[in-house]
């Protein structure tokens, strides 16, 4: 039985995704974009990790917008997308028309996965979200729900970049309160979980483009979302973007440690 917190914390969830859903024309949902463009190196890195899905059955974990759904679907998927939000999966039913492919909705909880059976699903994917649940619980889940070898992909946000938690501070109208990035100490949940585990980190040196939003576009990070407008701008950043994003592969590499100065991490599990 959920506490009252709890209760109160998911309704928050749900009634802000609900509204933010109200605002998306599905016509412009990025859904190939996101995982071809340069500026989000996450989903690419990680579809590139999950190899050849068709015929896979996969579980996407708060859907939003259903980017990830309706691209998993085009590459021959069978896709079941979640969210707590009915106005966030009404709008994954219109993203998936619009591109002529099927995906199944089902309202749903990410550390509540009881409608689905044990070892049901090859893959469960889920962007931006285990900053807005208790992840323990989620990982559970998921794991539950994993075949045998199965594989689970997650991006979210690092939680000890100063600067970023800056943004995060002014950027609260586009934002949950409850959001907690992850931090270097959960990383053993994860290993805890699956016999393999992945992780790569995002957004290191390329942040300066926070800072040309604000200082020289003057854009508010409450006014627009920034990880939203690294996509729907990207070809007027690409050009300083891209030798940033090639910088941040040799500091890391060189330098592991700083990835949690990063901004992003992507997680690769295999049950």
């Amino acid at each position: 039985m959920k506490s009252a917190d709890e209760s109160q914390r998911l309704d928050c969830e749900r009634d802000f995704h609900d509204r933010w859903a109200e605002q998306i024309d599905p016509a412009q949902v990025p859904v190939l974009e996101t995982f071809s463009l340069s500026t989000p190196p996450e989903p690419k890195w990680l579809a590139e990790k999950m190899g050849d899905l068709r015929g896979k059955k996969i579980l996407e974990l708060g859907s939003g917008g259903g980017e990830g759904a309706v691209y998993f679907a085009l590459q021959g998927a069978d896709v079941i997308a979640t969210d707590l939000s009915p106005g966030m999966l009404e709008v994954v039913h219109k993203v998936a028309q619009h591109h002529g492919v099927e995906v199944a909705t089902q309202v749903s909880s990410a550390e509540d996965l009881s409608q689905f059976a044990e070892e049901q699903f090859d893959v469960v994917y889920a962007a931006n979200l285990l900053h807005h649940v208790d992840i323990e619980r989620c990982l559970d889940e998921v794991r539950r729900v994993l075949k045998p070898n199965g594989v689970a992909a997650f991006w979210d946000p690092v939680a000890h970049n100063p600067a970023i938690n800056v943004y995060r501070r002014m950027a609260e109208a586009v934002r949950t309160e409850d959001e907690h990035p992850i931090r270097r100490s959960q990383m053993v949940w994860f290993r805890q979980r699956f016999s393999h585990v992945e992780s790569r980190f995002f957004w290191l040196t390329t942040l300066i483009v926070f800072l040309k939003y604000y200082l020289v576009d003057r854009i508010h990070p409450s006014s627009d979302r920034y990880w939203k407008r690294i996509l729907s701008h990207e070809e007027e950043i690409r050009w300083f973007y891209r030798p940033l994003a090639w910088l941040d592969r040799i500091i890391l590499r060189l330098l592991p440690i700083l990835g949690w100065w990063c901004w992003n991490i992507a997680i690769f599990c295999r049950k």
